[in-house]
């Protein structure tokens, strides 16, 4: 097996300054994180663990020639820019990666700067543009329709302290197909992007403080 790669990450935020449960209908106060690796097993060769303030990720893809993937060992950890709430995580979990809802812990309206919490430049972590609604505009385009939505299961005993309960009732194949198609506000910048010299987080802040203010 190759030396431990890291995976494609791409994510998304929703935020309100006082409804931590709106999200049952339209997510607030979440991170939508993809993780994405091809021919992905469940089982004892993919490792996800959430606690507040870190994620860990690991898997070992085997080869498979009919798909032309070949082997390769994933290897991931990140610590979140605030703490998040692991009880109430969801996850579904497909052949082509992990898609994740992680509720923020705190409750603000503002958007978090960024994932990380320190201002390092992750070339593997970019910015999901399918999925990202300005700050200003979430009141504008609340299109996450989660009602009747079922068998997203919780994060129960895939970490420390994660069990049931939170957004229960939640597809999320069904959420990301409905974030898909929905519109990109401009301004939000694309971290993959900023590989020049320079702080990524320090570039990524001023692009988003510019794209809020107008």
């Amino acid at each position: 097996m190759s030396t431990p790669t890291a995976p494609e990450i791409r994510w998304a935020q929703r935020s309100s300054a006082t409804e931590a449960e709106k999200y049952v209908l339209t997510p607030q106060n979440v991170v939508l994180l993809t993780i994405n690796v091809p021919n992905l097993e469940e089982g004892d060769k993919t490792k996800l663990e959430i606690n507040p303030g870190h994620l860990h990720f690991s898997a070992d893809v085997e080869d498979d020639a009919s798909k032309g993937i070949k082997g390769q060992k994933y290897l991931f950890d990140l610590d979140f820019f605030e703490d998040i709430e692991p009880a109430h995580t969801k996850k579904s979990h497909t052949a082509k990666g992990i898609y994740l809802v992680l509720r923020k812990a705190k409750v603000d309206e503002e958007y978090w700067p960024r994932l990380t919490k320190d201002k390092v430049r992750l070339h593997n972590v970019k910015t999901d543009f399918d999925k990202w609604v300005d700050q200003d505009e979430q009141d504008e385009k609340p299109d996450l329709d989660m009602g009747g939505m079922g068998g997203m299961p919780d994060m129960g005993g895939m970490g420390g302290g994660m069990g049931g309960g939170g957004m229960g009732g939640l597809d999320m194949q069904q959420l990301m197909a409905q974030m898909g198609g929905g519109g990109m506000g401009g301004g939000m910048p694309d971290l993959s992007a900023l590989q020049g010299e320079g702080d990524e987080g320090d570039e990524g802040e001023e692009e988003a403080e510019e794209a809020n203010a107008e």
